[in-house]
């Protein structure tokens, strides 16, 4: 038998040191050549690390949360064979997708508000009548157990509970929440609330892999940019028409949110006011304002908040903008998504849909200077004409970096925004 030692590889230009995120084995374990050990998370991406050889696991370098340097000995791995050192391949330019449900963390990825690709017209699903209190008859003996009925709430509140339907007493053909109360307070239990959340134990989750980068991410964003936020409203009513209009001959093409179209408006708007378009840098004091958007799309995963690029949005079509954030968002939240794909955004958006907010105040990703949060559209009564109407109206939040960006420059995007938005053919017109 010979001992095998897994030293963690070079997985990153310029990177010190890995986080483990996830292990997948554990000392004593018999593992496979190939087979996949840990996850590792630097400041640019996360990597899963495979075995080169097959053998037993004899020791692992630390825990769920501590830092590696690159170079040291992750695992050490019984074989068959003479000792050898570690020799892995070169992985510092591996290409490879992320592994499931650990996404690249980067400054972009310090947001409040995820992208959620819905249609903002769908309904919310219908809700369960209430239960209709029986009576007070005859009460019924108990059931025998292949004779019980009662709704699936009553059953999953019985299994809660910990009580056995067969024991129940009934006054009707099935068994009812009156009768679980009534069960309750004959055995010396309370009666609960129906509609209360069940009670939950106290949990610890320790803040490691993405969530301790979006936390690190947030409070540098926090500390180092002086924000300040403009709220604009904006009537949708005639947008909404035209994108229910053209979902209803969209052919092949994927259906149609609102942020395809606030992505045209806004990179038409960026070119009117490059200064938003702009990363900076605080320690050379150098401003880059960018020609191309590089459009940063907020998108929720499993494992917390990310943005994924899309690339040159300015010379894409409302469907195109469609293809590519429905594509961006599945690799994300797959995990499959690349390095490109998740860095190198000048400009972010960040939505809920229809489940948004009135108002928001997203943080600026660094080095971008400039992010908006698009918020949940209203139907309102607006004065027009004398008249009042029922109008769609949603709100904008624009968040910069005051050392960059002005509050002329703001107010002034945010009004070249309204132009493309409020009128539809001008916004898909070339």
């Amino acid at each position: 038998m010979a001992r095998y030692e897994f030293k963690l590889p070079d997985i990153g230009e310029g990177i010190a040191e890995a986080e483990i995120v996830a292990w997948h084995v554990k000392v004593g374990d018999t593992i496979a050549e190939d087979q996949q050990i840990a996850d590792m998370m630097t400041d640019k991406a996360t990597v899963e690390m495979e075995s080169p050889v097959a053998g037993k696991v004899l020791k692992l370098a630390g825990e769920v949360g501590d830092q590696i340097p690159i170079g040291s000995v992750l695992a050490v791995i019984e074989t068959e064979g003479a000792d050898r050192a570690a020799q892995p391949a070169d992985d510092s330019k591996d290409e490879r997708p992320l592994a499931d449900g650990a996404i690249e963390a980067t400054p972009e990825q310090a947001h409040e508000i995820p992208v959620v690709a819905v249609d903002e017209t769908s309904a919310a699903p219908a809700q369960p009548a209430a239960p209709r209190v029986e009576p007070e008859v005859a009460e019924k003996e108990p059931m025998a157990k292949a004779q019980v009925l009662a709704s699936p709430a009553v059953r999953a509140r019985a299994r809660d509970l910990g009580i056995d339907l067969a024991q129940v007493r009934t006054a009707s053909d099935r068994i009812r929440h009156a009768d679980l109360d009534a069960y309750l307070l004959y055995n010396g239990g309370s009666v609960s609330t129906r509609g209360t959340a069940a009670p939950r134990n106290d949990e610890t989750v320790k803040v490691v892999g993405l969530r301790r980068k979006i936390a690190e991410n947030m409070a540098e964003a926090n500390r180092r940019i002086q924000h300040f936020t403009l709220v604009e409203e904006y009537d949708v009513t005639a947008l909404e028409e035209t994108r229910q209009m053209m979902n209803r001959d969209r052919g092949s093409n994927p259906k149609l949110t609102l942020l395809p179209f606030l992505i045209t408006a806004m990179s038409r708007g960026l070119a009117d006011w490059p200064m938003l378009n702009a990363t900076f840098d605080d320690q050379a004091m150098v401003i880059t304002r960018h020609g191309p958007v590089h459009m940063g799309v907020a998108t929720q995963t499993p494992n917390g908040l990310m943005v994924a690029t899309i690339r040159d949005a300015q010379g894409r079509s409302v469907w195109e903008l469609a293809s590519e954030i429905l594509r961006l968002s599945d690799a994300a939240r797959s995990g499959k998504a690349t390095r490109d794909e998740l860095t190198g955004a000048t400009f972010t958006i960040s939505s809920l849909g229809p489940m948004g907010g009135i108002t928001s105040t997203p943080v600026v990703n660094p080095p971008q200077v400039a992010i908006v949060a698009v918020n949940k559209i209203e139907d309102k009564l607006v004065p027009i004409d004398d008249e009042i109407e029922v109008r769609k109206r949603m709100n904008l939040s624009l968040s910069c970096d005051h050392r960059v960006v002005d509050g002329w420059d703001a107010a002034s995007f945010m009004q070249t925004l309204k132009s493309y938005i409020e009128n539809p053919l001008r916004l898909l017109s070339a």
